[in-house]
């Protein structure tokens, strides 16, 4: 799937740099053009992979070149005021080669959670691919305001989308780990799932084509509907020196009967299909009720068994309880076999309840102090019409 991949934010920054660094590694071919859009000057500064003429610095009147300092508010009206700064870069994108343009945004910042829906609405407007959202919730550790900035963000975002994927940091996060190391692990990992569910059919030449493709038109149908989605992997390291072939491991001894061989593989690939979808998803939630997914095993080739792909495929829609379950194959050099599963359309999901409690919680507050001050005006307004009643 060709992606135009637009970055907002610190956060979503420095997920598109590592998007790009992820298509030179692996030559997966999926970012056909990306743009970071930040009101911090040292933030653009940091990126590495992303041409410097993709760089967009907004709200250099308001803010001149600084942040908006968590402020989600000040940052939409930044992105509002200087979309046409953000569309000019957006301009150079050759649309007619791109499947969907996918806004990324850490969604507790401020220019992330504030401009990124912004922008969300405007290519909507005007394009007509798919806009769709990678959100990335920030940890309950970082502080109330980054928890109110991402009640507020999910709310606007995921109406402004086509589908709103999101990564939960609360859940990546590991206990000790220093805030810098933290993001870069959780950077790699958002990309290695998500690159291998966007680099699913995208074949260059010389290499090979799967025999059951998933191309970008089944991504889109399974992202069609809106809502939100989550993504489940589950991955195996093989060996590339034994003598058994390249998964040996992951199939048996490599000798002896091809039918045994066989049906161990099927039986991995299912129990590898099953780790992905019930271990750490990067939303957190019960699949059941998940209104669709799509299944891609990523591997050589030869090992990647069509009877394995379609009894995890089986085993999904028993799970979720739904009727479109797609899945196929990638060919792939890696030693590796991987899972990904996109759960789109996802309901049961505890964190997305409690941000949702939080907004209304805020809200009701906002409208208690709005009430609150109203009532000192009224009564200063009083003591002052009373203090200057006549005396006689």
């Amino acid at each position: 799937m060709k992606l135009a991949m637009i970055g907002f934010g610190q956060a979503g920054g420095k997920i598109v740099d590592r998007f790009l660094d992820y298509d030179d590694r692996t030559g997966s071919g999926i970012v056909r053009a990306a743009i970071a859009v930040n009101s911090a000057k040292a933030d653009l500064m940091g990126l590495k992979n992303i041409p410097q003429e993709n760089r967009v610095l907004i709200g250099q009147a308001r803010v001149k070149g600084h942040g908006v300092g968590a402020d989600n508010e000040l940052g939409a009206e930044v992105a509002e005021e200087d979309i046409d700064e953000v569309q000019n870069a957006i301009d150079a994108i050759p649309t007619h080669e791109v499947d969907a343009f996918l806004v990324v945004a850490g969604m507790g910042g401020g220019t992330g959670s504030g401009g990124a829906p912004v922008l969300a609405k405007h290519l909507k407007r005007i394009y007509t691919i798919p806009v769709y959202g990678l959100g990335v919730l920030p940890g309950t550790d970082e502080g109330g305001i980054y928890t109110l900035n991402a009640a507020r963000s999910f709310q606007t975002f995921v109406r402004e989308v086509d589908n709103l994927m999101v990564f939960d940091n609360d859940s990546w996060r590991q206990t000790g780990e220093s805030v810098e190391g933290g993001y870069e692990q959780i950077n790699e990992e958002i990309v290695r799932r998500f690159g291998i569910l966007f680099g699913a059919g995208e074949v260059g030449d010389g290499q090979e084509v799967a025999e059951s493709v998933v191309d970008s038109s089944e991504i889109i149908n399974t992202l069609s509907g809106g809502g939100v989605s989550t993504v489940g992997f589950a991955s195996e390291e093989v060996d590339m020196n034994t003598g058994g072939g390249l998964l040996s491991r992951f199939t048996g001894d490599g000798g002896g009967d091809d039918n045994l061989d066989a049906a161990n593989t099927t039986n991995r690939i299912t129990s590898l299909v099953r780790k992905a979808a019930l271990g750490r998803l990067t939303l957190p939630c019960e699949i059941e009720g998940t209104e669709r997914a799509l299944l891609v095993l990523a591997g050589p080739s030869e090992y990647l068994n069509r009877k394995g792909i379609e009894r995890g495929r089986k085993w999904l829609e028993e799970e979720t309880g739904s009727m479109e379950v797609r899945g196929g194959d990638y060919p792939r050099e890696e030693p590796e076999v991987a899972a990904a599963i996109l759960l789109s359309g996802v309901t049961n999901v505890p964190r997305i309840k409690r941000l949702q409690q939080v907004a209304i919680e805020a809200q009701d507050n906002i409208d208690d102090i709005q009430q609150e001050s109203e009532e000192n005006l009224e009564e200063l307004v009083e003591d002052d019409e009373d203090e200057l009643e006549p005396l006689f």
